[in-house]
């Protein structure tokens, strides 16, 4: 089986990545160069992309699109706002929504598909996000599973999101069982040397390790110990 997977660099698609290894699929990974503040999260889904190809067949592209950076600059991701400290259900994580980013990558990623004769395009939306991104909800998949179909009806593409009831405790989880080299993932948003430690993305990566009460192995030992005093300085917040 063929599937075509948009892959991030994060724990979320990471762990898709390998789920679907272990389900026998041949995948296609994509990484999407939209015009973001930084390209960490790209040297990192080139990272796992080649450590998973020990575990099945991964093809993995960097697709660059970031001439639409005009287009969507909004926010704190592609435009010029701040990325916001706090914890990742605030309401000042808004700003680091893009927009229509998964409608437009998904697309690109379908159209893709039919040309491999690939059945099926995953992506890891997550519950925890449902609160902040509404193209991460299960609603959203519906539909845009139904438009890709009526799209595409002479070669039909199903859109799948085998996360999209778990949360990221839940996915960090599945991906510990898996054998999912977290180390070779990043979260942040902000993009420097080493994790921020204090951003939406970061505090919900910090959760997530915390639930599964195993240390994030991305981070050093030090880090570790300011990444949960900053989880739960917001935890205490919220």
């Amino acid at each position: 089986m063929k599937a075509v997977l948009i892959l991030s660099g994060g724990i979320d698609s990471s762990t898709l990545l390998y789920y679907l290894l272990h389900q026998r699929y041949k995948v296609y990974a994509l990484t999407f160069v939209y015009g973001q503040r930084h390209a960490k999260e790209v040297e990192f889904a080139k990272k796992i992309a080649n450590e998973a190809k020990k575990v099945g067949f991964v093809d993995h592209k960097i697709v660059d699109i970031s001439a639409i950076r005009e287009l969507i600059s909004k926010g704190a991701i592609t435009g010029s706002e701040d990325v916001p400290d706090g914890h990742y259900s605030e309401e000042t994580q808004r700003s680091t929504i893009v927009p229509n980013r998964n409608m437009i990558l998904l697309s690109i990623a379908v159209g893709y598909a039919v040309k491999l004769g690939a059945r099926e395009v995953h992506y890891a939306a997550h519950k925890s996000d449902y609160s902040v991104y509404p193209d991460c909800r299960k609603e959203f998949v519906k539909a845009l599973d139904t438009a890709i179909y009526l799209a595409n009806i002479w070669e039909p593409v199903e859109l799948k999101a085998p996360f999209v009831e778990m949360t990221k405790a839940e996915i960090v989880s599945l991906g510990l069982k898996l054998g999912v080299p977290y180390e070779l993932t990043w979260s942040c948003y902000v993009g420097g040397e080493r994790p921020c430690l204090k951003c939406g993305t970061c505090i919900e990566r910090t959760e997530a390790f915390l639930l599964n009460n195993t240390k994030d192995p991305l981070l050093s030992d030090e880090e570790w110990k300011l990444a949960v005093e900053a989880y739960e300085k917001f935890k205490i917040k919220n």
